[in-house]
């Protein structure tokens, strides 16, 4: 073979992050590990419960080494968990958690795949998880995962066996995977799903076990003696310039709002699995022993194997082009396959390979990242060949509503063919995300389309295909439109096109809480999406509440700018909660939608559509202290909720501490995980906690145990203790202490309506000086008392907990404001409270 210098693809996949839309221009080396999977024909499928539960090194090896179609179904997409980038939870979290997934998977080479379960947060037991999941509907989603992706072995990353040894979602996600196993045949299992697709027998189930799933290394080697099959997934790749780990590494990287970015690792290492049911191994080193896994698999695949795998054995890195002649014969003889699933897989996998040896670059960009449904857009193509084959562009189709343009364009070499057409966005429906699109059950998303079940994200409307002929052979390559477009201090920008609601609306905060009767100016952004809009505006509120006025009339002339009107809202004099929406009236249809738009460099930029609402609560709530300071930890919400409630909040940067400017609040928090990611104050601590001692008050959220001191005054030593279920029953220790009688009296009705959890790595012991406040436990465990903490150091208070407030107050629970609201009011008087309420 005319071998070429191997290239490494480091920069290729720091490119990836950075310029996360960039359409991929395969190198030689690329090209020839594309066409080794193109002659492979086998499928894996790995898995598990979360975003970053994969094991990337195995996907890898998969993917890359034995060349397997290789796929990671994710029960869910992560959203009760915490982000370390920004400020988004739940929903908005489980966005950017999937396309972190599809950028891993973009690394490993690897599929994505998705069940409608909703991550509500931890479990401890598959019971618990299956009470909030509908285990026929995850089921069901399992399955039909199967029956489409039509895996030969199927791998499991936790195991099913042990209920309650970890993460109720991850055993959970193998057991339903072991019963799954057994019913993807079944043609009278889930018969809706028959219409869409076929029934599908994997050959095996595996288990990827470790020793991490035992106390040791011993007893791993004794319960698994001779049980198991092993891989080297330390494997260095030439081609890549890089070892298996280290792509694997890469590739878990990606997960940036876990702090999932880690060093690359180098040099052997070893993956086990185990096998479960299905067909024995005939060899116990190949879990695809026994399976046909070459073109002869097909009927009539042996002549296109005969091409391909010539042009593998010979291939040639300089001038890749000389195989397309052979390639486009592959590809007609490909298009004729009877078996459709194959025929799908391999005419994707080909006709990548056939573009990137032409060096065809083919676009469709759009003037702006976003229009209306059924509004006429400009487009500007592209096309270009960079091979000496004759290639002529026949015509171009819009797929979103079917407009034909011939061209008849003949592609001389390396001449760019630029023109304009415009297009028609004949739909009704937008670009967000399918399974948001209706509202969602605590542990399940809704959605009713089955084809769209377990799509990574909703497939693009619209679509333009260069209908072409290579050699003299026919060939479609099919484009999403994007935006392209370059910014000075940036360089060249894509961006997804994106179909977008003519009119939107925000509220700046999601909850509203009204701390007196008094009214409130509510304010109102309005977004164009068109130009020219105009209609009538109004807030929509529950009985007993009153706004005016009850509509204002708006009118903005100029696409993506916005305006803003206020309302004015009064409250009932008792205290009351419900949901405030804003409607948008426009040409008589409702709009109701908030546009969120997530940038980060690392992913594409994300047009989610929220309703366009907020919770309102009339709260009766008293507060001593007004000036508090905040150090910012891994990303929460907490003090613009406390804002909400009439507080100062003032942000403090870490590194501008000193011994001089602090006296002045009256008291410092320091957000959710602080310790963890702020490296300044293990430097900081000791101006902290003179602070304290001098008389202030610190309240410290909760911080994960993992290498981590917070250096608290006394003991305080973390753990993994936590309480998921948020009804948890919480048993007061300390009923006369004044945190929790001062300002406010907190009682039993102050713990409802919980949201997620109780807390969590609460600390499981302590030195004498700290004070219990609460105990909470989750069924069949020990009571837990260390949520909440308080000790006097000096003349002030150092206050620790593991309630978890960064979720409660964005939920607008009235009980934990209050309950905040006493823990910023420590060491103060009745003199203060009434001086609070006069300012």
């Amino acid at each position: 073979m005319n071998k070429f210098l191997p290239t490494s693809l480091v920069f290729l996949l720091i490119s990836i992050s950075i310029f996360a839309q960039k359409p991929s221009k395969l190198t030689s080396n690329q090209i020839f590990e594309k066409i080794e999977k193109l002659n492979f024909l086998g499928t894996a499928l790995y898995i598990a419960a979360h975003p970053d539960d994969e094991n990337t090194r195995l996907i890898a090896y998969l993917a890359n080494n034995v060349k397997a179609r290789t796929g990671y179904l994710s029960l869910t997409r992560g959203d009760g968990g915490q982000n370390l980038i920004g400020p988004e939870i739940r929903e908005l979290l489980g966005v950017i958690r999937t396309q972190e997934l599809l950028a891993a998977r973009n690394v490993d080479g690897g599929e994505q795949m998705f069940t409608r379960a909703n991550d509500f947060g931890y479990s401890k037991h598959p019971d618990e998880t299956l009470e909030m999941w509908n285990k026929e509907l995850v089921l069901s989603d399992v399955v039909w995962a199967i029956r489409n992706f039509k895996p030969d072995v199927i791998i499991n990353r936790f195991n099913h066996r042990t209920p309650g040894t970890t993460h109720g979602h991850h055993t959970t996600s193998a057991m339903l995977s072991v019963e799954a196993f057994d019913l993807t045949a079944d043609n009278s299992v889930y018969r809706n799903q028959l219409k869409y697709t076929e029934t599908w027998q994997p050959k095996r189930l595996f288990f990827n076990t470790s020793s991490w799933f035992y106390k040791n290394e011993k007893d791993f080697k004794n319960a698994t003696e001779g049980k198991l099959t092993s891989f080297d997934v330390g494997t260095y790749y030439p081609l890549k310039g890089m070892s298996n780990n280290e792509l694997a590494s890469l590739a878990s990287s990606q997960h940036l709002c876990q702090g999932f970015g880690r060093l690359t690792t180098r040099g052997s290492q070893k993956e086990y699995v185990e096998f479960l049911k299905g067909d024995k191994l005939k060899d116990q080193n190949d879990i695809f022993s026994g399976i046909n896994t070459t073109w002869n698999r097909l009927n009539k695949g042996g002549e296109i194997g005969e091409i391909l795998y010539e042009i593998e054995e010979n291939f040639d890195f300089v001038k890749p082009e000389i195989h397309l002649p052979k390639l486009m014969e592959a590809y007609a003889l490909i298009d004729k396959l009877t078996d459709n699933h194959w025929r799908a897989i391999k005419k994707k996998q080909i006709k990548e390979i056939i573009e990137a040896c032409a060096g065809l670059y083919l676009e469709a960009s759009a003037e702006s990242s976003s229009a209306t449904p059924n509004s006429v857009i400009n487009l500007s193509f592209e096309a270009l060949n960079r091979s000496n084959l004759s290639i002529e562009l026949e015509s171009v189709t819009s797929t979103i509503d079917n407009k034909k343009v011939k061209k008849q364009i003949e592609l001389a070499t390396n001449k760019k063919v630029n023109f304009k057409e415009t297009i028609t966005l004949k739909t009704n429906t937008y670009s967000d995300p399918y399974w948001l699109r209706k509202d969602a059950a605590l542990g399940m998303y809704s959605v009713d389309n089955q084809s769209l079940i377990g799509k990574p994200e909703t497939p693009r409307e619209t679509k333009v295909s260069f209908n072409l002929i290579i050699d003299g052979n026919p060939i479609i390559f099919t484009k999403n439109v994007v935006r392209r477009y370059a910014e000075r201090d940036k360089g060249e920008i894509y961006e997804p096109f994106e179909i977008l609601p003519r009119i939107t609306t925000k509220l700046k905060d999601k909850v509203l809480i009204f701390s007196d009767d008094d009214a409130k100016d509510i304010v109102v952004e309005v977004r164009a999406g068109a130009n020219n809009v105009k209609g009538k505006l109004r807030l929509e509120v529950p009985l007993n509440w009153t706004v005016l006025p009850k509509y204002i009339d708006f009118a903005i002339n100029q696409k993506n700018d916005k305006n803003a009107f206020t309302f004015k809202v009064t409250p009932p004099k008792n205290q009351a909660e419900g949901k405030l929406k804003v409607v948008a009236i426009s040409n008589g249809k409702v709009f109701d939608k908030e546009l969120v738009e997530i940038n980060y460099n690392h992913i594409p930029k994300q047009s989610v559509l929220l309703n366009s609402e907020a919770k309102i609560v009339r709260l009766n709530i008293k507060k001593a202290g007004n000036y508090i300071g905040y150090i910012k930890g891994a990303g929460d919400v907490v003090p613009e909720s406390l804002r909400q409630i009439g507080y100062n909040v003032i942000m403090i940067n870490p590194l501008e501490i000193n011994d001089k400017n602090l006296h002045k609040f009256d008291a410092i928090v320091l957000g959710i995980r602080a310790y963890n990611v702020v490296k300044e104050l293990k430097f900081k601590q000791k101006f902290l906690l003179d602070y304290v001692e001098k008389g202030g008050n610190m309240i410290v959220q909760y911080n994960t145990n993992r290498n981590v001191d917070v250096a608290a005054p006394f003991k305080l030593n973390l753990s993994r203790d936590r309480v998921t279920d948020e009804f948890a029953k919480v048993t007061v220790l300390e009923k006369e202490h004044p945190l929790l009688n001062f300002p406010n009296k907190i009682t039993q009705n102050d713990f409802k309506g919980w949201v997620q959890e109780r807390g969590l790595y609460f600390p499981n012991s302590w030195g004498e000086e700290f004070t219990p406040i609460l105990s909470m436990q989750d069924i069949g465990e020990t009571p837990k008392k260390g949520s909440l903490l308080i000790a006097k150091h000096g003349k002030g208070n150092y206050i620790y907990t593991g309630l978890s407030f960064f979720r409660e107050l964005p939920a607008g629970v009235s009980g934990a404001y209050k309950l905040f609201s006493n823990l910023l009011s420590v060491g103060k008087s009745n003199l203060e409270v009434k001086k609070t309420i006069k300012h």
